[in-house]
């Protein structure tokens, strides 16, 4: 899995993505084409580093999910609070 900020050019488009779909949540893919957006992404990104399916488990676990995803959107609203540089930053909503 290779981490990649949506703001180089073409990025969106190379992985089927519009730059809003990109700007609203974090994206993974795994080899088979499998995708997840959001909290999703995060647990397979973890699951990836850890080389165990064991968080992709538990957010499939019903009230789990719903917590994690309701825990990664505030973050979400909230990240151009948390600074940034280079590729990967973010400015001020709109």
């Amino acid at each position: 899995m290779t981490a990649v900020p949506y703001q180089q050019a073409g990025v969106p488009e190379r992985f089927g993505l519009t730059r809003e779909a990109c700007e609203e949540a974090a994206w993974a893919f795994e080899p088979g084409g499998r995708r997840h957006r959001g909290a999703g992404a995060v647990n397979a990104a973890v699951a990836w580093a850890l080389g165990l399916p064991l968080p992709l488990h538990l957010y499939a676990l019903p009230g789990l999910r719903q917590l994690q995803d309701a825990v990664y959107a505030r973050v979400a609203r909230n990240r151009h609070r948390l600074g940034g540089s280079g590729a990967c930053a973010v400015g001020e909503p709109p």
